[in-house]
């Protein structure tokens, strides 16, 4: 997968051709939408920052593919997030589906009017 902002980069044709060698799923940002990218771009970060730069060079392309599922196993189910409390994702999403606030509202009969 290979996330991009739709910048100029992707009509270059030596560009898409690299990625359609590499079989590379293309991830755009909708049109005129910073926040898809912000976020892609924040957790590449937090990625290059807590496991490439941490763990150093890999082997294979197996070594990468084992290096990145630990990640983001650890990333939602062990690393504490600040905007979460500091608490996990997956604990996050089990407490919000443990709740029923996901349950849309109950309609009430409407009232009768005279």
């Amino acid at each position: 997968m290979h996330q991009s902002d739709r910048g100029v980069q992707n009509r270059a044709v030596r560009y898409t051709e690299r990625l359609a060698d590499a079989q590379a799923v293309d991830s755009v940002g909708s049109n005129g939408d910073s926040y898809d990218t912000a976020t892609a771009e924040a957790t590449g970060s937090l990625f290059k920052a807590e496991q490439v730069r941490t763990r150093g060079l890999w082997k294979s392309i197996t070594d990468i593919e084992s290096a990145t599922a630990e990640y983001v196993d650890w990333y939602n189910h062990r690393r504490l997030h600040g905007e979460l409390d500091h608490r996990p994702p997956a604990e996050v999403e089990a407490d919000y589906w443990a709740t029923g606030y996901h349950q849309p509202p109950t309609p009430q009969p409407a009232a009768e009017t005279r």
